[in-house]
């Protein structure tokens, strides 16, 4: 749908939407499961159940693909820095900072991945997108710039957060080549996979000494939501978008999280919400929206 104004909404920004419901929920879903089941044995068992979903769904949609060997180095390195790497430094930052301190960090993903598409070439990046990200930035540091302090939080935790969002801005630019002749589902669900295979090591130990019994239900809804919700429909979502829309228009849509994240850690864990929170959010929505208005006239993106 798009406006005389030059406002746009397709059924793509819907279900980027949901996607920053799914993930601002994961950030409290994760730290309410990582209370019974350690960090490493869960995010084991989270990535393994996630890349089931993905091999299932691309059995029955897509069969057997072939791929050449360009491809499957560009997977293998999506897997290491996208599923590996990132996933070791978000659970622990998860496990060791606060929820608002975490968000703020990724919130900064549309910054990185503009910065990096565009020194690659990949895309032009209109002044409407650079002004709402600011003015989206300058939002979230009243959502949550006041939490710097709060107790629970770690400047290591902070340390793991940032080299989380970088892993995911590398992941995110990195999947442009294979999204122009394959599916979201394709490449997320072989990248996952290979990250899995390489977290398991990781995670053996702790899950060969897990007691599997003193596990409360809570907690397993909350593997399986974060798995099959955050890793699995959510992932689906960002590559296809990634896909349709582009990688620095995609990544503004993280902007949205740390609102939800903040307003869901206020109900499960305790975090405070307040009126400069409620300014910032404000904010944060008129920038993602002013990344909406760009001319009917812009060039298309510049191929490499």
């Amino acid at each position: 749908m798009r406006s005389r104004s030059g406002f746009h909404f397709q059924p793509i920004d819907a279900a980027l939407l949901l996607m920053t419901v799914i993930w601002g929920s994961n950030f409290t879903l994760v730290k309410l499961a990582v209370r019974d089941i350690p960090e490493l044995p869960f995010n084991g068992l989270r990535l393994l159940i996630a890349s089931a979903a993905f091999l299932l769904a691309l059995a029955a949609r897509e069969g057997r693909q072939k791929l050449t060997g360009a491809e499957w180095r560009r997977i293998v390195e999506l897997g290491v820095v996208g599923h590996f790497v990132y996933q070791l430094c978000f659970l622990g930052a998860v496990a060791r900072t606060t929820v608002a301190n975490n968000s703020l960090i990724f919130a900064f993903t549309p910054a990185t991945v503009a910065l990096l598409t565009a020194a690659l070439g990949h895309e032009r990046i209109p002044a409407s997108r650079w002004v709402g990200a600011l003015i989206s930035l300058a939002g979230i540091y009243l959502v949550v710039g006041a939490s710097g302090a709060a107790a629970g939080a770690s400047r290591l935790g902070d340390l793991l957060s940032v080299g989380a969002m970088l892993c995911w801005t590398i992941y995110t630019v990195g999947a442009r080549s294979l999204l122009e002749t394959r599916s979201p589902l394709l490449v997320t669900g072989y990248s996952m996979t290979i990250g899995a295979l390489l977290y398991l090591p990781v995670a053996w130990s702790g899950l060969r000494s897990l007691a599997w019994t003193e596990v409360r239900a809570a907690a397993w809804a909350a593997l399986l939501a974060s798995a099959l919700l955050a890793l699995f429909v959510a992932y689906v979502i960002w590559y296809t978008a990634v896909q349709k829309l582009g990688g620095s228009r995609t990544a503004v849509y993280s902007n949205i999280t740390p609102l939800v994240a903040m307003v869901v850690a206020a109900i499960w864990l305790g975090e405070p919400l307040t009126l400069p929170k409620l300014a910032g959010a404000g904010a944060v929505i008129a920038g993602v929206a002013i990344t909406k208005l760009e001319r009917r006239d812009m060039p298309p993106p510049v191929e490499a």
